[in-house]
Protein backbone atom coordinates (compact mmCIF):
# COMPACT_ATOMS: atom_id res chain seq x y z
CA UNK A 1 0.00 0.00 0.00
CA UNK A 2 1.73 3.04 -0.77
CA UNK A 3 2.17 5.81 2.17
CA UNK A 4 -0.33 8.33 2.13
CA UNK A 5 1.01 12.32 1.71
CA UNK A 6 0.42 14.80 4.68
CA UNK A 7 0.76 17.94 3.39
CA UNK A 8 2.95 20.24 5.34
CA UNK A 9 2.29 23.33 7.21
CA UNK A 10 0.69 26.04 5.44
CA UNK A 11 4.11 28.74 5.60
CA UNK A 12 6.30 29.74 3.19
CA UNK A 13 9.03 29.66 5.48
CA UNK A 14 11.04 31.00 2.86
CA UNK A 15 12.63 34.10 5.51
CA UNK A 16 10.80 35.40 8.51
CA UNK A 17 11.12 39.59 7.09
CA UNK A 18 11.99 41.09 3.99
CA UNK A 19 10.32 44.63 5.20
CA UNK A 20 13.81 45.84 5.89
CA UNK A 21 16.82 45.67 4.24
CA UNK A 22 20.18 45.74 5.81
CA UNK A 23 23.52 46.45 4.43
CA UNK A 24 24.81 42.71 3.28
CA UNK A 25 26.94 41.15 0.58
CA UNK A 26 25.02 41.12 -3.11
CA UNK A 27 24.42 37.23 -2.71
CA UNK A 28 22.40 38.18 0.21
CA UNK A 29 20.95 40.97 -1.14
CA UNK A 30 19.60 38.81 -3.96
CA UNK A 31 18.27 36.49 -1.41
CA UNK A 32 16.78 39.57 -0.19
CA UNK A 33 15.17 40.37 -3.43
CA UNK A 34 14.04 37.06 -4.26
CA UNK A 35 12.48 36.06 -1.20
CA UNK A 36 10.18 39.53 -0.65
CA UNK A 37 9.80 38.75 -4.34
CA UNK A 38 7.88 35.20 -4.27
CA UNK A 39 6.41 36.36 -0.66
CA UNK A 40 3.97 38.53 -2.63
CA UNK A 41 2.73 35.43 -4.44
CA UNK A 42 2.75 32.86 -2.20
CA UNK A 43 -1.16 33.55 -1.07
CA UNK A 44 -1.89 32.41 -4.53
CA UNK A 45 -0.96 30.17 -7.87
CA UNK A 46 2.94 31.43 -8.78
CA UNK A 47 2.93 33.85 -11.54
CA UNK A 48 5.14 33.09 -14.69
CA UNK A 49 6.24 36.96 -13.74
CA UNK A 50 8.29 35.55 -10.48
CA UNK A 51 9.95 32.94 -12.76
CA UNK A 52 13.37 34.09 -14.31
CA UNK A 53 13.17 31.90 -16.87
CA UNK A 54 10.69 28.71 -16.90
CA UNK A 55 12.62 25.33 -17.53
CA UNK A 56 11.66 23.34 -21.19
CA UNK A 57 14.02 20.95 -20.01
CA UNK A 58 13.46 16.90 -20.43
CA UNK A 59 11.75 15.43 -17.27
CA UNK A 60 14.43 13.70 -15.02
CA UNK A 61 13.40 10.44 -12.80
CA UNK A 62 15.67 8.99 -9.99
CA UNK A 63 15.49 6.62 -7.80
CA UNK A 64 17.33 6.27 -4.59
CA UNK A 65 16.76 3.22 -3.56
CA UNK A 66 19.27 4.19 -0.08
CA UNK A 67 20.40 0.68 2.00
CA UNK A 68 17.55 -0.88 0.92
CA UNK A 69 16.71 -4.41 -0.88
CA UNK A 70 18.67 -8.06 -0.76
CA UNK A 71 19.51 -9.81 -4.19
CA UNK A 72 16.00 -11.55 -4.13
CA UNK A 73 14.19 -8.47 -3.41
CA UNK A 74 16.19 -6.79 -6.23
CA UNK A 75 15.88 -9.40 -8.90
CA UNK A 76 12.17 -8.56 -8.55
CA UNK A 77 12.40 -4.56 -8.99
CA UNK A 78 14.74 -4.96 -11.93
CA UNK A 79 11.96 -7.60 -12.97
CA UNK A 80 8.58 -5.15 -12.73
CA UNK A 81 10.85 -1.87 -14.07
CA UNK A 82 12.06 -4.28 -17.33
CA UNK A 83 7.92 -4.83 -17.71
CA UNK A 84 6.94 -1.48 -17.07
CA UNK A 85 5.39 0.77 -20.14
CA UNK A 86 7.73 4.08 -19.72
CA UNK A 87 7.03 7.65 -21.78
CA UNK A 88 10.08 8.00 -23.81
CA UNK A 89 11.02 11.36 -23.13
CA UNK A 90 12.17 11.12 -19.48
CA UNK A 91 15.59 10.46 -18.38
CA UNK A 92 15.70 7.64 -15.92
CA UNK A 93 18.12 6.24 -13.36
CA UNK A 94 18.54 4.53 -10.65
CA UNK A 95 20.74 3.95 -7.39
CA UNK A 96 21.23 0.39 -6.18
CA UNK A 97 23.26 0.07 -2.99
CA UNK A 98 26.98 -0.55 -3.94
CA UNK A 99 26.75 -4.63 -3.88
CA UNK A 100 23.91 -4.59 -6.05
CA UNK A 101 25.12 -1.94 -9.05
CA UNK A 102 26.54 -4.99 -10.81
CA UNK A 103 23.66 -7.02 -10.50
CA UNK A 104 21.37 -4.38 -11.45
CA UNK A 105 23.53 -3.16 -14.13
CA UNK A 106 23.93 -6.57 -15.62
CA UNK A 107 20.14 -7.38 -15.64
CA UNK A 108 18.06 -3.51 -16.13
CA UNK A 109 16.99 -2.30 -19.54
CA UNK A 110 19.30 -0.11 -21.35
CA UNK A 111 16.29 2.66 -21.15
CA UNK A 112 17.17 3.49 -17.59
CA UNK A 113 21.05 4.14 -16.12
CA UNK A 114 22.55 3.44 -13.17
CA UNK A 115 23.60 6.11 -10.28
CA UNK A 116 25.99 5.75 -7.37
CA UNK A 117 24.81 6.95 -4.05
CA UNK A 118 28.41 8.40 -3.01
CA UNK A 119 31.63 9.11 -4.60
CA UNK A 120 35.08 9.73 -2.72
CA UNK A 121 36.34 13.21 -3.20
CA UNK A 122 39.40 11.84 -5.46
CA UNK A 123 41.50 9.41 -7.15
CA UNK A 124 40.93 5.73 -5.59
CA UNK A 125 43.68 4.89 -2.82
CA UNK A 126 44.23 4.27 1.23
CA UNK A 127 40.73 5.10 1.82
CA UNK A 128 38.74 2.28 3.76
CA UNK A 129 35.45 2.03 2.82
CA UNK A 130 35.30 4.92 -0.27
CA UNK A 131 34.08 3.56 -3.68
CA UNK A 132 36.08 6.33 -5.93
CA UNK A 133 34.55 7.52 -9.39
CA UNK A 134 37.10 5.23 -11.25
CA UNK A 135 35.86 2.00 -9.76
CA UNK A 136 31.68 3.59 -10.70
CA UNK A 137 32.60 4.10 -14.25
CA UNK A 138 34.49 0.67 -14.28
CA UNK A 139 30.86 -1.07 -13.68
CA UNK A 140 28.88 0.97 -15.70
CA UNK A 141 27.50 4.07 -13.73
CA UNK A 142 26.58 7.05 -15.24
CA UNK A 143 25.78 9.25 -12.24
CA UNK A 144 26.24 9.72 -8.85
CA UNK A 145 24.04 11.40 -5.93
CA UNK A 146 26.18 13.89 -3.71
CA UNK A 147 25.03 16.11 -1.33
CA UNK A 148 22.10 14.37 -0.11
CA UNK A 149 20.66 15.34 3.22
CA UNK A 150 22.00 12.11 5.28
CA UNK A 151 25.45 12.32 3.86
CA UNK A 152 24.95 15.99 5.48
CA UNK A 153 23.54 15.17 8.44
CA UNK A 154 24.29 11.85 9.37
CA UNK A 155 27.67 11.36 8.14
CA UNK A 156 28.66 14.89 8.72
CA UNK A 157 29.69 15.80 5.28
CA UNK A 158 30.10 19.95 4.81
CA UNK A 159 29.09 22.14 1.61
CA UNK A 160 32.79 22.69 0.83
CA UNK A 161 33.68 18.57 0.98
CA UNK A 162 30.31 17.71 -1.49
CA UNK A 163 31.47 20.78 -3.79
CA UNK A 164 34.74 18.84 -4.31
CA UNK A 165 33.38 15.69 -4.64
CA UNK A 166 31.19 17.13 -7.33
CA UNK A 167 33.87 18.81 -9.17
CA UNK A 168 35.98 15.32 -9.13
CA UNK A 169 32.84 13.56 -10.53
CA UNK A 170 32.13 15.74 -13.48
CA UNK A 171 35.97 15.96 -14.10
CA UNK A 172 35.73 12.14 -14.30
CA UNK A 173 32.79 11.91 -16.34
CA UNK A 174 29.77 11.17 -14.10
CA UNK A 175 26.62 13.12 -14.30
CA UNK A 176 26.34 14.74 -10.66
CA UNK A 177 22.61 15.01 -9.03
CA UNK A 178 23.15 17.62 -6.78
CA UNK A 179 21.12 17.97 -3.77
CA UNK A 180 20.41 21.04 -1.65
CA UNK A 181 17.44 21.51 1.20
CA UNK A 182 16.77 22.78 4.15
CA UNK A 183 16.33 21.11 7.66
CA UNK A 184 12.29 22.17 9.76
CA UNK A 185 13.57 24.26 12.25
CA UNK A 186 15.36 26.22 9.31
CA UNK A 187 12.19 26.65 7.15
CA UNK A 188 10.54 27.39 10.15
CA UNK A 189 12.99 30.15 11.30
CA UNK A 190 12.58 31.22 7.22
CA UNK A 191 15.98 30.10 6.56
CA UNK A 192 15.00 28.17 3.31
CA UNK A 193 16.65 30.58 0.59
CA UNK A 194 19.44 31.37 2.96
CA UNK A 195 20.30 27.64 3.22
CA UNK A 196 19.59 26.39 -0.36
CA UNK A 197 21.66 29.61 -1.67
CA UNK A 198 24.89 28.36 0.52
CA UNK A 199 24.65 24.83 -0.66
CA UNK A 200 24.74 25.79 -4.25
CA UNK A 201 27.60 28.59 -3.78
CA UNK A 202 29.66 25.91 -2.75
CA UNK A 203 28.74 23.72 -5.46
CA UNK A 204 29.01 27.03 -7.80
CA UNK A 205 32.73 27.91 -5.98
CA UNK A 206 33.62 24.22 -7.15
CA UNK A 207 32.75 22.57 -9.96
CA UNK A 208 34.15 23.23 -14.03
CA UNK A 209 30.82 22.92 -15.86
CA UNK A 210 26.98 22.60 -14.91
CA UNK A 211 26.61 20.86 -17.98
CA UNK A 212 26.08 17.81 -16.09
CA UNK A 213 24.53 18.39 -13.35
CA UNK A 214 20.97 17.92 -12.14
CA UNK A 215 19.88 19.72 -9.10
CA UNK A 216 17.59 17.90 -6.17
CA UNK A 217 15.34 20.52 -4.28
CA UNK A 218 14.59 18.20 -0.92
CA UNK A 219 13.75 19.79 2.31
CA UNK A 220 14.87 17.62 4.65
CA UNK A 221 11.61 17.95 6.53
CA UNK A 222 9.93 16.16 4.03
CA UNK A 223 12.49 12.85 3.01
CA UNK A 224 10.79 9.44 4.48
CA UNK A 225 8.29 11.38 6.31
CA UNK A 226 5.08 10.97 4.88
CA UNK A 227 5.44 14.96 4.52
CA UNK A 228 5.70 16.55 1.15
CA UNK A 229 6.12 20.56 0.29
CA UNK A 230 2.71 21.41 -1.66
CA UNK A 231 2.92 21.87 -5.15
CA UNK A 232 2.91 25.71 -4.77
CA UNK A 233 5.85 25.71 -2.21
CA UNK A 234 8.00 23.52 -4.04
CA UNK A 235 7.54 25.82 -7.14
CA UNK A 236 8.73 28.49 -4.98
CA UNK A 237 11.87 27.32 -4.27
CA UNK A 238 12.61 26.04 -7.63
CA UNK A 239 12.12 29.17 -9.18
CA UNK A 240 14.58 31.15 -6.81
CA UNK A 241 16.78 28.60 -7.25
CA UNK A 242 16.57 28.98 -10.97
CA UNK A 243 16.95 33.12 -10.13
CA UNK A 244 19.91 32.25 -8.38
CA UNK A 245 21.56 30.21 -10.96
CA UNK A 246 20.48 32.98 -13.54
CA UNK A 247 21.72 35.92 -11.25
CA UNK A 248 24.99 34.26 -10.26
CA UNK A 249 26.56 31.51 -13.03
CA UNK A 250 24.28 32.51 -16.13
CA UNK A 251 21.27 33.25 -17.96
CA UNK A 252 22.40 29.84 -20.14
CA UNK A 253 22.55 27.96 -17.21
CA UNK A 254 20.10 29.01 -15.76
CA UNK A 255 17.18 27.83 -18.30
CA UNK A 256 19.42 24.51 -19.44
CA UNK A 257 19.84 23.06 -15.53
CA UNK A 258 16.96 20.75 -14.33
CA UNK A 259 15.64 21.21 -11.02
CA UNK A 260 13.51 18.60 -9.45
CA UNK A 261 12.07 17.70 -6.37
CA UNK A 262 12.50 15.00 -3.76
CA UNK A 263 10.81 14.68 -0.45
CA UNK A 264 7.91 11.85 -0.22
CA UNK A 265 7.24 12.29 -3.77
CA UNK A 266 4.79 8.70 -4.14
CA UNK A 267 2.31 7.77 -7.17
CA UNK A 268 -0.73 9.74 -5.39
CA UNK A 269 0.84 13.14 -5.06
CA UNK A 270 3.93 13.12 -8.73
CA UNK A 271 0.93 14.65 -11.00
CA UNK A 272 0.12 17.98 -9.40
CA UNK A 273 3.79 18.44 -8.44
CA UNK A 274 5.23 17.34 -12.43
CA UNK A 275 2.45 20.71 -13.86
CA UNK A 276 4.79 22.89 -11.96
CA UNK A 277 6.66 25.12 -14.33
CA UNK A 278 10.37 24.89 -12.64
CA UNK A 279 9.89 21.61 -11.55
CA UNK A 280 11.61 19.37 -13.89
CA UNK A 281 11.42 15.83 -12.44
CA UNK A 282 11.92 13.88 -9.02
CA UNK A 283 14.37 12.25 -6.91
CA UNK A 284 12.48 9.60 -4.95
CA UNK A 285 13.44 7.49 -2.34
CA UNK A 286 10.57 4.90 -0.93
CA UNK A 287 8.15 4.47 -3.24
CA UNK A 288 11.20 3.68 -6.31
CA UNK A 289 11.51 0.43 -4.20
CA UNK A 290 8.06 -0.04 -5.81
CA UNK A 291 8.34 -1.24 -9.79
CA UNK A 292 4.87 0.14 -10.61
CA UNK A 293 4.72 3.08 -8.33
CA UNK A 294 8.08 4.19 -9.71
CA UNK A 295 6.32 3.93 -12.91
CA UNK A 296 3.94 6.12 -12.59
CA UNK A 297 6.09 8.84 -11.02
CA UNK A 298 7.97 8.41 -14.20
CA UNK A 299 4.89 8.82 -16.44
CA UNK A 300 3.67 12.02 -14.68
CA UNK A 301 5.45 13.59 -17.38
CA UNK A 302 2.46 13.73 -19.07
CA UNK A 303 0.85 16.20 -16.62
CA UNK A 304 3.83 18.09 -17.34
CA UNK A 305 2.73 17.92 -21.05
CA UNK A 306 -1.12 18.93 -19.80
CA UNK A 307 -0.07 21.67 -18.31
CA UNK A 308 2.08 23.17 -20.54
Amino acid sequence: MAMVSTYCPQFTGLRRSCSKLETSSPSQSFSQHVTCHLRLFSSRKPSRSVVAMASNNKFFVGGNWKCNGTKDSITKLVSDLNSAKLEADVDVVVSPPFVYIDQVKNSLTDRIEISAQNSWVGKGGAFTGEISVEQLKDIGCKWVILGHSERRHVIGEDDQFIGKKAAYALSEGLGVIACIGEKLEEREAGKTFDVCFEQLKAFADAVPSWENIVIAYEPVWAIGTGKVATPQQAQEVHAAVRDWLKSNISPEVASATRIIYGGSVNGGNCAELAKQEDIDGFLVGGASLKGPEFATIINSVTSKKVAA
